[in-house]
C-alpha cells in the first residue's frame, strides 16, 4: 500500500499497465479494482478479487421462488443467475500488514473463471506478498482461502507468517456437514478438499482463537458462527472511527431480507441471527461496513427501515 494510496481518507484507483504505442498509460482494467480509506490512524484498502456466477436461488433457497423472483426484479438483476462481487480487505496497523482473506485463487473446475484475481491486483497494488505478516481468514471455503494455494504464493510469504483463524472454524473442517446447505454440484467437494489441503499445507502457521483475538492495534477478529461454526468478523477501531469486516455474515439481499438462508450457510437459523445482531450494531454505532460479497468496494453504513435494514453507501472520494 503506497503512502499515495494511503494519504486520502477514501482513494478510489484505477490501475495502469506501461504504456501503449502513443506513450500514454495503457489501462490494465477498466474499472477499478482496488479502494483506499483510513480508519483514524489504520490504513485499509479493499481489493476486488474478481466475480464468482452463481444461480441466484443461493440467495434465499428458503423463499418462494416467485418472491426471490420479485426482490430479483426490484433489484433490476437477472431472475436464473448473477455475479456475486468477491471482496479481499488489506489492513496496515503500525508495524503490521495483515490481509483479511484471500479469494479464490485457481479456479476449481467449476466455472469461475472471473475470480481468482487478487495476487495480480495485489502487485497492481504495489503490495508485496512478503511484506504481509498476518493473514486473518473469516472462515475456510474456498473463495476465502484459495488465494494462499495458487502456485509459488507460499513461497513468497513470510516464514513467520501468522494466519489466524478460530478454532472452532478448523475443527469443523475435519469432518464438514453440508446438510443443510443448498449449493450447486461440485461445490461441497470442492470446499471441502480445498480446507484440506489448506490445512495441510499450512498448518504449522495458524494461530487459533476460540472467541476473539487481537491481531495488531486496533485490529480484533471474533468469531461470530452461523454461516460456518467457526465463521468470524474483523473489527478495526482507532482514534474514534471504525470499520468491520463481516466477511459471509452480510450478503446484499440481507439488508432487504436478513432471513433468506443463503445457499453456503452451514446452519441457516443461525447465520440469519447473526446477520440481524450485526446489522443492528452497524446501525447503532454507525460505523462502516465492509463484506465480501457486496458489491465491490462495500464500504457503507447500516440503518434500520422497519423490520429490515438499508444499505447506505459511501461516496467515493476522488
Amino acid at each position: 500500500m503506497s503512502q499515495a494510496e494511503a494519504k486520502p481518507r477514501t482513494t478510489g484507483q484505477q490501475e495502469t499497465n506501461k504504456l501503449d504505442d502513443t506513450g500514454r498509460p495503457r489501462l490494465d482494467e477498466l474499472v477499478p479494482s482496488r479502494y483506499a480509506v483510513r480508519i483514524g490512524e489504520i490504513e485499509v484498502m479493499i481489493i476486488s478479487d474478481g466475480v464468482l456466477p452463481l444461480p441466484t436461488a443461493m440467495l434465499a433457497h428458503n423463499a418462494e421462488p416467485a418472491v426471490r423472483a420479485a426482490w430479483l426484479d426490484d433489484m433490476f438483476l437477472p431472475r436464473d443467475a448473477l455475479d456475486w462481487p468477491l471482496n479481499v480487505v488489506v489492513v496496515r496497523s503500525g508495524a503490521q500488514t495483515i490481509l483479511i482473506d484471500a479469494g479464490l485463487g485457481m479456479d476449481p473446475d467449476l466455472q469461475l473463471p472471473r475470480a481468482g484475481q487478487l495476487i495480480r491486483r495485489l502487485e497492481a497494488a504495489g503490495i508485496d506478498l512478503a511484506s504481509v505478516t498476518d493473514v486473518v481468514l473469516t472462515h475456510l471455503h474456498m473463495d476465502h482461502i484459495g488465494g494462499l494455494l495458487v502456485d509459488g504464493v507460499k513461497e513468497s510469504l513470510r516464514a513467520d507468517l501468522r494466519i489466524h483463524v478460530a478454532a472452532a472454524e478448523v475443527k469443523f473442517w475435519e469432518a464438514p456437514d453440508f446438510s443443510r446447505t443448498s449449493m450447486p454440484p461440485g461445490f461441497p467437494d470442492a470446499l471441502r478438499a480445498t480446507a484440506k489441503r489448506f490445512v495441510n499445507e499450512y498448518q504449522s502457521q495458524l494461530r487459533l482463537f476460540d472467541e476473539q483475538s487481537e491481531v495488531a492495534p486496533g485490529v480484533v477478529v471474533s468469531r461470530t458462527g452461523g454461516h460456518t461454526p467457526g465463521h468470524s468478523v474483523v473489527r478495526l477501531a482507532s482514534r474514534g472511527e471504525r470499520l468491520m469486516f463481516a466477511g459471509d455474515a452480510v450478503f446484499a439481499v440481507g439488508f432487504d431480507q436478513p432471513d433468506w438462508h443463503n445457499g453456503f450457510e452451514h446452519d441457516p437459523e443461525e447465520a440469519a441471527r447473526v446477520r440481524v445482531t450485526l446489522l443492528r450494531e452497524l446501525a447503532a454505532t454507525g460505523e462502516m461496513l465492509v463484506a465480501t460479497h457486496l458489491p465491490f468496494p462495500s464500504v457503507c453504513h447500516v440503518a434500520v427501515d422497519g423490520e429490515a435494514f438499508r444499505w447506505v453507501p459511501v461516496v467515493w472520494d476522488y
